[in-house]
C-alpha cells in the first residue's frame, strides 16, 4: 500500500522512535510560532534555558492577540517579546500586522514543513501541505533548542470531499459537519488528510477555515496535499519559489476515512456551548440576537469578507444588532479597502475593529447580560466570549452578515434569493500586497548578543515544579464536570490576559468562572489533587492551565480523559495527569476528600498507581497515558529541568568528543 501525505512529512522529520500509532516518535522541527499572551512564560523558559540563539530554521514571535492596552501591562509584555526575539534571533510580527496563523501561511509557511506553535490553532497552516501541531508554550521553547521533539504517532484519517460547494455554503460547513460528525473528542490521537475533488476545488483560505477548526475536533492536526490550489497561492504572494508537489499516493492506506458530499451541504451553526453541538441554521429558534462579530484567524479572509460584504451591499445592520468586523491581517485588509468592499461594510453600518484576535479570545466586544452573539470565530464555549450567562452560535461569514441585516439568524439566500449566485464568483486575489515591514526580521548572531531584553515589572519569572515525592496525602481541591475548557481554569479577556506574565497574579483567578472559591481553597491546602471528567482541559493551548494550578500546589489531575494539549502542557509543569481506570470511581470522590498514594515514584514507571481515598474509605487504579519519555519528564519534575538535565549531557558528550579528537591529533 502507498503512503498517505502525514507520513511522508513524518519519515522525512525522523529522529527516533515507533511509526506505530499511539507510540511516540521524535521529529525534528522546522519552525516555530508564538503569540503575546502565551509567549512571555515559553521566552522566559527559552531564557532559562541557557542557549544563545534559536536551533530551528525559522520562528516567529506574533504581537496579535492583545492590543487592548488597559493597563501598563501588556505594552511591557510586548517590549519584553520583541527585545527577547532580537536577542535570540527570532522573528516579529508587529502589533497590526495580523493573526499569527493567517500572516504565518502567507509569509512563512512551506509545503512539507513540520511547525509547532504555542496555539491550539496553529493547524491552520495545513492548508498549503504543512504539518502543524499546536502545544503548549514549554514545547515551543524546547523545539527551538533544536532537540528533537516527541509526538504521538497518530492514525491518518482520510476526509474525502466529493462536489462543489452551493453559493451562500462556506468552508466552515465543512468543518462543522465534521465536528458534528466526530464530536470535540472524537479526533484524539487523529491527524485528518483531505482528498478529492471537491477538496482540490477549495482555494488556501477555504482549507484554513477547515485545518484551523479541526482543532475542536481535540485531532493533532489536519492537512491538505500541496497542489495546484497551493501553487497558485503562494505564487500571490510572491513565494512560488517555496512551493512543491506533495500528494498522497494514488494507493495511500489510511486508518479510517468519512466521506462528505459537499453540493448537500447547507449553512450550519454551532450552538451554544460547544462547537459540536451544530444543526441546520434554518432549525436554529429564530431568537433575536444583539451581536455579529465577523473575524478571527478561522474566516475572515479576502473572500470571505467579500461575500459578507455583498449581502450587506444596499442594506444596513439591523438597529438591534451590534455587528464588528476584524480581518485576519493587513495584507487582506488592504486588498479589500482597493476593491471597495470595506467601504460596503462601512456602509451598511458595520464597524472596523483592529487587525487582532480580539473578542475571539474576549479581548473586547463582551456581549450582553444574556446576549445572544453570532460569530465567525471557532470557539463557543460558555465564557470564551468574556460573559459566561451569554450565548455564542458559530456560523459563515455570509450567514453573520444576513443575520446582522435581519436581527435573528439567517443565510445569506434568506437575504439574496436566487442572487446568493453572485457569491459564487468571489476569488481569492491573483496577487497580494507583499509589503512586510511590519515584520523585524532577526539580527546578526553577534549583533543580537548585545541585545539587553527589557523586562517590565509585571514580568515574574517563571516559576519551576517540585520534583515529585515517594509519599503524597492531600486533599481533592477541585472536582470538576465533564468538558472543563482551558478558559474555564484560565479566563480569557483583556484584564486577565495582561495578567498572564505574573504567575502569582494569574493564579488568583484560576478556576475564576468555574469556581470562584477554587484559588483561595487551593492555596490554603499547600497541595492537593484536581479530580476531572472527560476531555479535561479542552480548547486552547495556554499552559496557563496547567502553570497556575501547580503554582497553587496541585500535584496531580485525575480524569476520565484529559485533552493532547494540556495532558502535555500537565506534564511540561510538573502535575501528573492520571487516568481513572474505572470511571465508576470518579462518582464516587467527593471535593476535599483525602487522597493518599503511597510508593509514587515506585509506581510511575509502571503506568499503574494506586490510589486510597480516605475519606470514603476505598481503594481504585489510575493509569498513565505516558510514554517512557514522557516518564524521564514527570520524575525530572517538568520539562525544563529535563530538558537542562538533557542539553547538559549533550555539552558533556561534545566535550569529551573533542578532547578525544585532540588527544588523537
Amino acid at each position: 500500500m502507498g503512503k498517505s501525505l502525514t507520513r511522508k512529512i513524518i519519515e522525512s522529520h525522523y529522529v527516533s522512535g515507533s511509526m506505530i500509532p499511539g507510540e511516540e516518535v521524535f521529529l525534528y522541527i522546522d519552525q516555530t510560532l508564538t503569540h503575546d499572551i502565551n509567549a512571555v512564560m515559553t521566552y522566559l523558559a527559552f531564557e532559562a534555558i541557557g542557549l544563545d540563539r534559536v536551533r530551528t530554521e525559522c520562528s516567529v514571535s506574533y504581537l496579535d492577540h492583545n492590543l487592548l492596552y488597559v493597563d501598563h501591562k501588556t505594552p511591557d509584555d510586548h517590549i519584553y517579546l520583541q527585545s527577547a526575539a532580537r536577542r535570540y534571533g527570532v522573528y516579529v510580527s508587529r502589533p497590526g500586522n495580523g493573526i499569527c496563523h493567517a500572516v504565518h501561511v502567507a509569509r512563512f509557511g512551506a509545503p512539507g514543513k513540520i511547525s509547532m506553535g504555542g496555539d491550539s490553532h496553529t493547524p491552520h497552516g495545513g492548508a498549503i501541505g504543512m504539518l502543524c501541531i499546536g502545544v503548549g508554550g514549554m514545547d515551543v521553547a524546547t523545539a527551538m533548542t533544536g532537540v528533537p521533539m516527541r509526538l504521538k504517532m497518530p492514525r491518518v484519517v482520510n476526509v474525502v470531499l466529493h462536489g462543489r460547494l452551493r453559493p451562500g455554503v462556506n468552508a466552515k460547513e465543512i468543518i462543522l459537519e465534521m465536528l458534528r460528525r466526530v464530536t470535540i473528542k472524537g479526533g484524539l490521537g487523529n491527524v485528518y488528510e483531505y482528498t478529492g475533488d471537491g477538496a482540490a476545488a477549495l482555494e488556501v483560505p477555504e482549507r484554513a477555515t477547515i485545518t484551523n477548526m479541526g482543532a475542536e475536533m481535540g485531532a493533532t492536526t489536519s492537512i491538505f496535499p500541496s497542489d495546484d490550489a497551493v501553487r497558485r497561492f503562494l505564487r500571490a504572494q510572491g513565494r512560488e519559489t517555496d512551493y512543491r508537489e506533495l500528494l498522497p499516493d494514488e494507493n495511500a492506506e489510511y486508518d479510517e476515512q468519512i466521506v462528505i458530499n459537499l453540493d448537500q451541504l447547507e449553512p450550519l451553526a454551532a450552538c451554544p456551548h460547544q462547537p459540536d453541538n451544530v444543526k441546520p441554521l434554518r432549525e436554529v429558534e429564530k431568537k433575536p440576537v444583539q451581536q455579529v462579530f465577523i473575524g478571527s484567524c478561522t474566516n475572515t479572509s479576502y473572500a470571505d469578507v467579500a461575500k459578507a460584504a455583498l449581502v450587506l451591499q444596499g442594506r444596513h445592520v439591523n438597529e438591534t444588532v451590534s455587528c464588528t468586523c476584524a480581518i485576519a491581517s493587513r495584507q487582506t485588509y488592504k486588498a479589500l479597502m482597493h476593491d471597495g468592499y470595506i467601504d460596503m461594510l462601512m456602509d451598511a453600518g458595520l464597524r472596523m475593529l483592529e487587525i487582532a484576535c480580539g473578542p475571539c479570545c474576549a479581548i473586547g466586544q463582551t456581549p450582553a447580560t444574556e446576549g445572544i452573539a453570532v460569530r465567525t470565530s471557532n470557539r463557543n464555549f460558555k465564557g470564551r466570549a468574556g460573559n459566561p450567562n451569554a450565548k455564542i452560535y458559530l456560523v459563515s461569514p455570509e450567514s453573520a452578515a444576513a443575520t446582522a441585516v435581519m436581527g435573528t439568524f439567517a443565510s445569506a439566500e434568506d437575504i439574496l434569493g436566487a442572487n446568493v449566485a453572485k457569491l459564487a464568483g468571489i476569488r481569492e486575489p491573483e496577487g497580494y500586497d507583499q509589503n512586510d515591514n511590519m515584520l523585524i526580521a532577526p539580527l546578526p548572531e553577534e549583533e543580537a548578543a548585545q541585545v539587553e531584553i527589557v523586562r517590565g515589572p509585571n514580568i515574574r519569572p517563571l516559576p519551576v515544579p517540585e520534583v515529585p515525592e515517594q509519599e503524597l496525602h492531600v486533599p481533592v481541591s477541585l472536582k470538576a464536570g465533564d468538558n472543563v475548557s482551558t478558559d474555564d481554569i484560565t479566563p480569557a479577556s483583556a484584564e486577565f490576559s495582561s495578567m498572564r506574565s505574573n504567575i502569582p497574579m494569574m493564579s488568583k483567578f484560576c478556576y475564576h468562572r468555574y469556581d470562584p472559591e477554587f484559588a483561595e481553597r487551593a492555596k490554603a491546602m499547600g497541595r492537593s489533587i484536581i479530580v476531572g471528567g472527560e476531555n479535561y482541559g479542552q480548547g486552547s493551548s495556554r499552559e496557563h492551565a496547567a502553570i497556575n494550578p501547580m503554582y497553587l500546589g496541585v500535584k496531580c489531575v485525575i480524569a476520565k480523559s484529559i485533552a493532547r494539549i494540556h495532558k502535555g502542557n500537565l506534564v511540561n509543569h510538573g502535575i501528573i495527569p492520571m487516568l481513572f481506570e474505572d470511571s465508576a470511581d470518579y462518582e464516587r470522590i467527593c471535593q476535599e476528600d483525602i487522597l493518599e498514594i503511597h510508593h509514587l515514584l515506585d509506581q510511575i514507571p509502571e503506568k499503574r498507581v494506586i490510589v486510597h481515598d480516605v475519606t470514603q474509605g476505598f481503594d481504585f487504579t489510575v493509569r498513565l497515558d505516558l510514554s517512557e519519555n514522557e516518564i524521564e519528564v514527570v520524575l525530572s519534575g517538568g520539562q525544563l529541568r529535563f530538558l537542562k538535565k538533557q542539553l547538559d549531557g549533550q555539552k558533556h558528550t561534545e566535550a569529551q568528543k573533542e578532547k578525544a579528537q585532540k588527544e588523537k591529533a
